[in-house]
């Protein structure tokens, strides 16, 4: 068989070889509405079998940016998916949407079957956590491009929702109460600075342990997957009480939380109102961050912001610990003045 797209770089059977292995992780994430297998030249998806009134679709993309680094770094690569699932459902559940199908694109120097297969297995994980069909994707060789030990990763997720449950924050009001749902740690935005902080000025490595990470190397924790909020969500939705969610990604508390907010109110921010995970303070002090500023770059250990009414907010932490899910009240809505969000 001629090799002339090989002997440019592109290997053809290894593209053959990652489809072979991934059938098996798609499988798993088998749910009502999914049509067929992957192999086709579109997914397919059967709105219609869900039984919505008024369906509206909500859709969101994303990738994970430099935690790829970290990734190879560290060799390990069967949680980063995980990580971009979640970057993509979770915005999309801000807006009370269900979660219904989602896409990836992997783009790579070299095809490597059992390393891409890795990635893919994350996906279906994060897929399964979010009760979304994986239906299809691309991978591109791209020698030339990219380096041949290099690949980026992104996805694309569909949610739906009834039109009158949409979630969009225009009925907050003054005096609604904040409540925080924890992250599982850095999720997957600001390694930019992450890997500037710990890995060129304090000089660490993924494998370096610090007393504060109680005996877990920083490739652990800073791997750690982004936590996916969609099943902690859905009984607030059901019940009615949220009236706006915050998904705290780039730009952290300072940027994302006015997302939600009408237009002449603010939100104060209880400092220690909850926990914040220790690696934000390796962080903060092996780059000499400003406190303040770690707020308009993280999520702290607030991956969720919700705003409930004032006289819902003990029903609404009843919901989330009746499925053991742990949340803090972190502030209020209310009137601005000149900021925002008001860090007290």
């Amino acid at each position: 068989m001629p090799k002339a797209y090989e002997n440019a770089g592109v290997s053809v059977e290894a593209g053959y070889e990652v489809v072979k292995r991934i059938k098996s992780h798609v499988a798993r994430t088998e749910r009502p509405g999914v049509v067929g297998g992957i192999g086709g030249f579109g997914g397919l998806f059967d709105l219609a079998s869900l039984g919505y009134r008024e369906p509206v679709l909500i859709s969101g993309t994303d990738g994970v940016g430099t935690k790829l680094v970290v990734a190879k770094m560290a060799g390990r690569h069967d949680t980063i998916g995980i990580d971009c699932v979640a970057m993509c459902v979770n915005d999309i559940a801000a807006q009370g949407a269900e979660p219904l199908f989602f896409l990836d694109y992997i783009a790579c120097g070299k095809n490597d079957p059992a390393l891409l297969e890795q990635v893919v297995s994350g996906v279906a994980d994060g897929c399964v956590q979010a009760g979304a069909g994986l239906i299809g994707g691309e991978t591109a060789e791209m020698p030339g491009m990219y380096a041949e030990d290099e690949y980026d990763l992104a996805g694309f997720a569909v949610g739906v929702a009834e039109r009158s449950a949409i979630v969009d924050g225009s009925g907050i009001a003054e005096g609604d109460v904040l409540i925080g749902l924890p992250s599982s740690g850095v999720h997957s935005n600001g390694f930019s600075l992450v890997r500037k902080a710990l890995f060129e000025q304090a000089g660490y490595t993924v494998d370096t342990t610090l007393d504060e990470l109680d005996g877990r190397t920083l490739g652990e924790v800073l791997l750690e997957p982004t936590r996916i909020y969609v099943k902690a969500l859905k009984p607030l939705f059901q019940a009615g009480v949220v009236k706006g969610v915050a998904h705290i990604t780039g730009g952290g508390f300072i940027e994302n939380i006015p997302r939600m907010i009408p237009d002449g109110l603010a939100t104060r921010i209880e400092l220690g109102s909850w926990p914040v995970p220790p690696i934000f303070d390796v962080i903060e002090r092996a780059g000499n961050v400003e406190h303040t500023e770690m707020f308009n770059i993280f999520n702290m250990g607030a991956g969720m912001v919700l705003a409930v009414a004032a006289d819902r907010a003990d029903e609404a932490m009843a919901l989330l610990s009746g499925n053991d899910e742990p949340a803090y009240r972190i502030g209020a809505v209310v009137r601005k003045t000149v900021d925002d969000v008001e860090l007290a």
